[in-house]
């Protein structure tokens, strides 16, 4: 049976490279989820690809109609959500559904899966690691980098609620646990 692997994590804790790590690894039949937005399509996206580009009357309708693992609406008529129709074609198609959320879209889709999902949340070392990698970035003003870590604080209070906590203090080990307690988890 396939299953779903839920990633949370603070900005610049290394989710992205962890992921982006473990999608190739054909033994563990990875896809990513393809979200619905409201948000028009960027460069070449193509619909049903990257995402479902809805209108917002639309995405409002499949609210209505209980479509939705789990929606955000991030700003005025600007949607993000997880299509349970989407979710439950890939699984049936033998893919071990993968997401990447904020901690409570995470909360969402593991209430909802249950069994069925490994939450997997990548923590910092430190705050103060995190801001040095963030300020060693340098795509962020000061003051962003400061929200980026007022929010990390708030979503390190979520860790303990996760099925396992990978701490990325060195990233190869990072890979290698992640990589661990996913083949523990679709492969019992």
């Amino acid at each position: 049976m396939s299953k779903v692997i839920i990633f949370c994590a603070p900005s610049g804790s290394g989710k992205s490279t962890i992921i982006n790590s473990l999608m190739p690894r054909e033994e563990l039949h990875l896809a990513f989820s393809i979200s619905a937005t409201t948000r028009p399509p960027r460069g070449q996206e193509q619909d049903g690809v990257e995402y479902f580009f809805l209108t917002p009357e639309e995405f409002r309708r499949r609210i209505a109609n209980d479509e939705f693992v789990e929606y955000e609406e991030v700003y005025q008529d600007r949607f993000y959500g997880t299509l349970k129709s989407q979710v439950e074609r890939q699984l049936e198609a033998g893919q071990n559904v993968v997401f990447d959320v904020d901690v409570h879209g995470g909360m969402h889709l593991k209430e909802y899966f249950g069994e069925r999902a490994l939450s997997l949340f990548i923590q910092p070392p430190s705050i103060e690691e995190l801001r040095r990698r963030l300020e060693g970035r340098g795509t962020d003003a000061p003051d962003v980098i400061q929200q980026r870590l007022d929010r990390a604080a708030y979503e390190l209070s979520f860790a303990p609620r996760f099925d396992h906590v990978v701490i990325n203090d060195d990233l190869d080990t990072a890979k290698a646990d992640a990589y661990e307690a996913i083949c523990r988890f679709v492969e019992p």
